[in-house]
């Protein structure tokens, strides 16, 4: 059910260390690898997993890299601390879904875009050149002619919010889409789950278009506040949050 829509930015799995990272940072998320527990040593842990030392060992850097585990003299390798874990990496936010996302992992997404989705989306209103109309346009029509199921969908629906962020003329902005392009992806996927929930969706987002193309800025900013909040909604419904306890309500 998870974990499918990951990205070109997440770390390969084509690798043998690639394969290791994934398996040992599944165990971590999932809980199975507590916090503070000890790594096993490049030996056991080869034999267990049936991979050379070096492998192992160039998947606990990966790991290191993203706050999941840290190396230090005579203690060995430990796993960090949750609050530790670099969680905007594309990898760890993509192994969180792919572990099954608790509905407060979900919420802590959704209250991300609320804080910077709507400002991008008026400052598209603001910003937008005619070729990104007609790209965001682009996908918005890709959704409408995908089943509302399928892969194609989950794709439009990701680049019509990236396309937004692009518009917006904020390269920060941008990089930040990008970042948590994987969560986007399968949290879009994650809604396919609630029966019309994603054709349901396409009038909030053609909202959003329509308040962006006619460059009103506090109408785009309060279209997507709307898009994310019902999105949240049909998300936390999956997941057996309250509604009630959406992230951020639409502002006015």
């Amino acid at each position: 059910m998870f974990g499918n829509a990951a990205n070109s930015r997440t770390f390969s799995r084509r690798s043998l260390h690639g394969q290791v990272a994934h398996e040992i940072a599944m165990r971590i998320v999932t809980g199975e690898l507590a916090p503070g527990a000890s790594m096993p040593t490049e030996e056991a842990a080869s034999a267990e997993m049936k991979v050379s030392r070096t492998a192992y060992r160039e998947a606990l850097k990966v790991l290191s890299a993203k706050g999941l585990v840290e190396s230090r003299p005579k203690t060995g390798t430990r796993v960090r601390s949750r609050d530790q874990w670099n969680m905007l990496d594309p990898d760890l936010l993509s192994w969180s879904f792919a572990a099954g996302p608790t509905a407060k992992f979900a919420r802590s997404l959704f209250e991300v875009r609320q804080i910077f989705e709507p400002a991008a989306a008026a400052l598209a209103a603001e910003r937008a050149s005619e070729e990104e109309l007609a790209s965001i346009e682009n996908a918005l029509s890709e959704m409408k002619g995908c089943d509302p199921e399928s892969r194609d969908a989950i794709h439009a629906d990701l680049a019509f919010h990236l396309r937004i962020l692009a518009a917006s003329g904020n390269e920060l902005l941008v990089s930040l889409g990008y970042l948590i392009e994987s969560a986007l992806a399968q949290s879009f996927e994650l809604s396919t789950h609630r029966p019309g929930a994603r054709e349901n969706s396409i009038p909030l987002h053609e909202a959003v278009l329509v308040e962006i193309r006619a460059r009103r800025p506090e109408g785009a900013r309060k279209a997507m506040n709307h898009l994310l909040s019902e999105a949240w909604a049909d998300i936390a419904s999956l997941l057996g949050e309250q509604r009630d306890r959406a992230p951020v309500r639409s502002v006015s």
